[in-house]
């Protein structure tokens, strides 16, 4: 499999950043159109399809609580801790963008500070599931950079040969990428523009560490099965926060995360031991 990933990481050009800065430049336009390139307006422009999404969503609660988890990089590349074994170049695009898409998210809100729904709007109005957010750090959505960084990686790393499945693979993770990401709109937390942003934002981040996992060799020691340890250590401190996670919330979603650790902290300790023999 991690042939595949290199394969398949290997044929990814420049242009292919072209689109997302193409699709930001379409909404920078849109909202000066609208003479919405300040907080106030920003916010109003949105009301009636922020309401109209929360309200639609929101008959789901535990549904949406469980599914915005995704957007936690803790939860999200727990389930995915096997491929450190099976594909740990995909690993290495994986750490990359997250960093890279922590620098984004960081920068980005500082910048723009715009106030969340339930700082301007009346919270009576919707429906806030899970812990109310009121700062002023709503553009973008971090968990919507999140899970495009994630699915963008995967969805590169994993791309089928022939066309047709090709386009399915593609269609299949654009539709779950926000699916996952406008639950932040169900929740509350977010105004639908928010989250668009935040998803193209995490295709360019997942590109990025894509890009910077074939060009510098940084984590390249992800695959070597003498510092099996370090990861060892990592998923352990990782099945730890998550417990404490079940522990406040007691969501599902945790669950799986955390038995998604257990088979991987296993399986990686078994390869770990065997290569020490």
């Amino acid at each position: 499999m991690n042939t595949k990933v290199i394969n398949n990481y290997s044929r990814l050009k420049i242009p292919v950043f072209l689109l997302p800065f193409f699709l930001l430049i379409l909404i920078v336009l849109f909202l000066y159109g609208q003479n919405a390139l300040c907080i106030n307006e920003y916010a109003e422009i949105q009301k009636n399809s922020f309401l109209f999404i929360n309200r639609k969503l929101a008959p789901y609660p535990n549904l949406l609580h469980n599914f915005t988890q995704f957007g936690d990089a803790l939860v999200f590349l727990s389930l995915l801790g096997l491929f450190v074994l099976y594909a740990p170049k995909m690993w290495e695009a994986l750490l990359s963008g997250s960093l890279v898409s922590l620098v984004f998210c960081s920068l980005l809100k500082n910048i723009f500070a715009v106030p969340r729904p339930a700082a301007i709007f009346d919270n009576e109005g919707f429906t806030i599931i899970g812990r109310r957010l009121s700062g002023c750090t709503s553009l973008p959505s971090g968990h919507s950079i999140t899970v495009f960084t994630v699915l963008t990686v995967l969805m590169f790393a994993l791309m089928p040969k022939r066309l047709w499945y090709k386009m399915g693979w593609i269609f299949f993770l654009i539709i779950t990428g926000f699916g996952l990401a406008f639950t932040r709109v169900g929740v509350g937390a977010h105004y639908p523009i928010d989250v668009i942003v935040g998803s193209i934002v995490g295709y360019v981040c997942g590109l990025s560490g894509i890009f910077i996992s074939r060009k510098y060799k940084i984590l390249s020691w992800i695959g070597n099965k003498k510092y099996y340890y370090v990861i060892l250590l990592l998923f352990l401190v990782s099945a730890i926060l998550l417990i404490t996670k079940i522990i406040n919330e007691n969501l599902i979603v945790f669950y799986l995360a955390f038995l998604s650790l257990v088979v991987s902290l296993y399986k990686i300790f078994t390869a770990y031991v065997k290569d020490k023999k």
